[in-house]
């Protein structure tokens, strides 16, 4: 496993004032180009993601015959589709640590005639798509785990989807459904899918639907997401695409203000943003800040300074994000609902909560989820309380090659002094440049 520098973050000595707009948003980036890539003609993305997760999407499409050009410095893509006809007959595919990618692209893959293999890094191979094979199966593909049973690499001998009715397991992962929804217009007849149990990350499955529609293929969703109809063939079209920013990546400037008590605008979302982590400054309207929705952005202001308890499971990325804030927080933080973050790109409970315990604070793990009790804070401040005489010792924290550990554990050392972050450019799997936009937002020149 790769590591880069490690970096200590600096403190701020005031609240944090700023406005900043976050890079393209990699789950509408790899599901957009999807069906860009399976549409009749050319399509154009703007806005879109530059990085480790969209680049891995871009390479395999290219192995599968699709063509992608690049421009503005990754912002613009110009996907040539294949009109639902995956061009290679043989393809062996090597997506990093990109769940999007080898969901998406194992449903994909099964649209084609021939054989294909895809593979990821060491973690990846840890990470179960057994759910996502046998729904497959359940549609006519032929495809399994190549070593071990439901876990990556995936072998596919594929012949095309004939559709049907399908279930799979809703509490793992929504990238399954998403999955089955972005390849299945392209099956030879309606595909139905049943969603067994409670169906995890919903505004997820919702944004799918929503990217289909633009692309001109409907969804048919019953009111508790039990069920999804998709009629086939009904092929994409290509269009001219938005990409909005990421609204997971905002998170963590809307935490700068949570923590700093400062003020932070977050530019190009909207309450009525495709993305449902949007709804993360709510949880931190519970903590006490401010939040204000405009039509083309997002402020929070004041410090969140009470803890809550809160179902995370629609929002389960930025639970890292508000761990982070509940560390400066009075009270006890709750956060449940979130199981399925054991395997993502680390045990996201467990690791977390090792980490958490570094800054003195109590963690109570719980299958789904972990009760974060803080230090006490010393009066008007975000740092807890110590002996005066007693300097703070300096923490690492480690990021288990995880994105989203290394940002929101970034956000602690803005108040609390010597945090290090290891590996810091394990970043660059969703956002390559967070840390300089993390440091240019805190200057004293933006405040």
């Amino acid at each position: 496993m790769s590591s880069s520098p490690a970096i200590t973050i600096t403190p701020v000595s005031h609240p944090v004032r700023g406005r900043i707009r976050p890079p393209g948003s990699k789950s509408i980036t790899n599901r957009a180009l999807v069906c860009a890539a399976l549409a009749k003609g050319t399509s154009v993305l703007t806005g879109a993601l530059d990085s480790e997760d969209t680049r891995v999407m871009i390479d395999s499409l290219g192995r599968l015959g699709i063509r992608v050009e690049s421009t503005d410095d990754g912002k613009t893509l110009r996907v040539y589709g294949c009109d639902g006809k995956i061009p290679t007959a043989s393809a062996d595919l090597f997506v990093g640590n990109s769940g999007t990618t080898i969901r998406f692209l194992t449903a994909v893959c099964a649209l084609g005639q021939g054989q294909y293999r895809l593979d990821g890094v060491e973690r990846m191979r840890e990470r179960p798509i057994g759910d996502l094979l046998g729904a497959l199966q359940q549609l006519g593909a032929d495809c399994r785990g190549e070593h071990r049973s439901g876990l990556p690499p995936v072998l596919i001998a594929a012949h095309g989807l004939s559709g049907g009715t399908v279930k799979i397991r809703g509490d793992v992962s929504s990238q399954y459904l998403s999955g089955l929804m972005l390849a299945a217009p392209y099956a030879a007849s309606d595909v139905e899918v049943a969603v067994q149990g409670e169906l995890v990350s919903k505004p997820y499955v919702a944004m799918t639907s929503q990217i289909l529609a633009s692309f001109g293929a409907s969804v048919s969703t019953s009111e508790n997401s039990a069920s999804f109809k998709i009629p086939a063939p009904q092929p994409y079209a290509a269009r001219e695409y938005a990409i909005e920013p990421d609204a997971s990546a905002a998170s963590y400037f809307w935490a700068v203000a949570a923590i700093t008590g400062g003020q932070v605008t977050v530019a190009g979302l909207s309450r009525d943003s495709l993305q449902g982590d949007v709804q993360f400054v709510e949880c931190l309207a519970q903590m006490g800040c401010r939040v204000e929705y405009a039509a083309d952005s997002i402020t929070v202001a004041g410090r969140a300074d009470r803890g809550i308890d809160v179902d995370m499971n629609a929002i389960s990325d930025t639970a890292q994000t508000l761990a982070a804030v509940a560390l400066f927080a009075t009270g006890p933080t709750t956060i449940h609902g979130i199981a399925h973050n054991r395997h993502k790109e680390t045990d996201r409970i467990a690791d977390l909560a090792c980490e958490l315990r570094k800054f003195g604070a109590t963690v109570d793990e719980f299958p789904d989820g972990f009760r974060i009790s803080p230090l006490p804070l010393r009066e008007g401040s975000a740092i807890p309380s110590r002996n005066v005489s007693e300097a703070l010792s300096p923490i690492s924290i480690e990021t288990y090659n995880d994105h989203r550990m290394a940002m929101s554990f970034a956000l602690t050392g803005l108040v609390r002094p010597d945090v290090t972050i290891l590996n810091p450019g394990c970043t660059a799997k969703t956002y390559p440049n967070y840390f300089q936009d993390l440091a240019t937002l805190c200057s004293p020149q933006r405040s």
